[in-house]
């Protein structure tokens, strides 16, 4: 009796994140809406509904399915959008960049965190989702950095907001910039948070822009894994003996790179793949990574978070802005 109990509210759970994370693919359709995507939406949703009804912990064990399982699923899967052969032959000069980018994002962002006092747990993972490529880069380091669910469900609203506003801005901004299409794409793809905020801003350029864009948006894409084995190297630096084995390897990044191995040299060389699987296979993973981003939502407190991500959000504004200007300044 108590196993079938568990079992329904777990079953209830999933789909209950995944009726609102269907909500949030269909308000994303609506004007403003439009703008921020289905996964910040979401988190709207399900951030509202728990300030209205708290946090529905019958169904708990399906909601924290969502927020961990179905996260790492959908990260897996977030590798077959990553082609490393074209990165390779095409965008050395682009990885050099990302590097910069990576390395100017996270150690500006713990610069100015340090100096205003700001929350540093909330502040290292919009600097990484600045850096890398927003909601999945913050996903991934979160276990790495054991980061709460509600910390890494701000961080996530933050950066989907921030890219947002910067994407609507670059797209105002560009009849007035003395720069070509090309050099305009490229600063798009280097400067903004994540792969849906480059495609809004580079996309009304023509399809070779965008391509160039998304070139260089995902050339930090790839640096994702290194970068998070560069911080499990020092986060264990920083424990002690004891508490090292309570680090989680992020196993699924495995999964991550076996994924982009197989569309770098499997899907895009030997076999034809029809285009509509792999558009449902991104729509699937798009889902997964929605439902994820439910659960999160479900885990924000309002009093909290008006506390905790008012600084955080001032230190990845300016350092989006210092990002934006750097690489407008050197390309």
């Amino acid at each position: 009796m108590i196993s079938s109990i568990r079992t329904k509210g777990f079953i209830t759970g999933i789909l209950f994140t995944l009726v609102i994370a269907i909500s949030g693919f269909s308000l994303a359709k609506l004007p403003v809406f439009e703008y921020i995507g289905p996964l910040a939406t979401a988190i709207i949703i399900a951030f509202i509904y728990r300030q209205i009804f708290g946090y529905p912990y019958k169904i708990a064990s399906g909601i924290q399915f969502s927020s961990k399982i179905l996260l790492r699923a959908a990260i897996i899967l977030y590798g077959l959008k990553l082609n490393i052969d074209i990165v390779f032959a095409e965008g050395l000069t682009l990885l050099m960049q990302s590097v910069i980018v990576i390395v100017f994002s996270i150690g500006a962002t713990f610069i100015f965190a340090k100096m205003v006092k700001a929350d540093m747990n909330i502040s290292m993972l919009v600097g990484v989702g600045t850096g890398v490529c927003g909601a999945a880069a913050i996903a991934a380091v979160a276990p790495i950095l054991k980061s709460k669910e509600e910390d890494t469900a701000i961080s996530i609203g933050i950066i989907a907001l921030l890219g947002t506003v910067f994407s609507i801005g670059y797209l105002f901004i560009r009849p007035y910039l003395p720069m070509d299409s090309l050099e305009y794409g490229t600063w798009a793809g280097l400067s903004l948070h994540e792969l849906a905020h480059v495609a809004l801003a580079a996309e009304p350029m023509g399809e070779d822009i965008l391509a160039i864009a998304l070139l260089a948006k995902l050339s930090r894409v790839f640096l994702l894994v290194p970068l998070c084995f560069i911080l499990i190297f020092f986060v264990r630096r920083k424990q002690n003996k004891e508490s090292i084995k309570k680090i989680p390897f992020p196993y699924f990044l495995i999964g991550f790179i076996i994924m982009s191995l197989f569309n770098s040299y499997v899907l895009g060389t030997h076999i034809a793949v029809n285009a509509e699987v792999m558009q449902a296979v991104s729509v699937f993973t798009s889902i997964l990574l929605t439902m994820a981003m439910t659960a999160l939502g479900l885990n924000i407190n309002l009093k909290d978070t008006m506390k905790r991500a008012s600084k955080p959000f001032m230190v990845i504004l300016f350092v989006s802005l210092l990002l934006s200007l750097f690489f407008y300044m050197s390309i």
